[in-house]
């Protein structure tokens, strides 16, 4: 288990994140932990006008008060897909790389996924294909206790400052984005932002947000 990380799942996950794909040629994605609120594994954070906007998926409440990543269901109660659709779109249509991206990207707004695991790896995959990141990911068999071997981000990246535990090796460097002459450089927003802003150096920007 050497070289591995261990992580969450995510909704378009933050660079951060995707730095983990780049840095760990083994990478373990948490299915049977308990389900945390307020996280990344439903959240992205995206550049809007106003500066950060966050974009959550709504699941469905659990009977019980504890129920692991993989029975989590999405909820569509509420027609939230429109509502992040309109908020990319609002965000990076003038930015350099949406037309570039946008369609392939359309799909998790149209069609319906049943669990928030599912749809958040089927992300994942589509992300690393349009960046050129080759990954070797594989969820894990049982909930991880013992991480002696194993770098554990399983809640080390949060969107709450506060919760985020210190990432020595990851260096978050400015690049354009499209409201910094007004609010200023965001840093470690959604994977997205990255995307759109840099296009084909959404990689070599990952690798060069690695500190060795």
């Amino acid at each position: 288990m050497e070289n591995s990380v261990l992580l969450s799942t995510a909704y378009f996950a933050p660079i951060q994140y995707y730095s983990k794909l780049v840095q760990f040629p083994n990478v373990l994605i948490e299915q049977f932990e308990n389900y945390s609120k307020q996280s990344y594994r439903n959240r992205c954070n995206i550049f809007g006008a106003n500066g950060a906007l966050a974009l959550t998926i709504p699941v469905v409440k659990a009977s019980s008060k504890k129920i692991i990543t993989k029975d989590v269901r999405i909820s569509y109660d509420t027609d939230w897909q429109k509502l992040h659709w309109k908020g990319i779109e609002s965000a990076y249509q003038s930015s350099p790389f949406y037309e570039y991206y946008i369609d392939d990207l359309k799909k998790f707004f149209d069609r319906k996924w049943d669990f928030l695991l599912d749809m958040n790896l089927q992300i994942q995959e589509e992300i690393c294909s349009l960046i050129d990141l080759d990954y070797d990911i594989k969820l894990t068999d049982d909930y991880i206790e013992d991480v002696n071997q194993i770098i554990d981000f399983r809640e080390g990246i949060h969107p709450k400052a506060l919760k985020s535990i210190v990432d020595p090796t990851f260096v978050s460097k400015e690049y354009y984005q499209v409201f910094s002459d007004k609010q200023g450089f965001i840093e470690n927003l959604s994977i997205l932002d990255l995307l759109f802003n840099m296009g084909p150096d959404s990689l070599i920007y990952l690798e060069q947000s690695i500190k060795r």
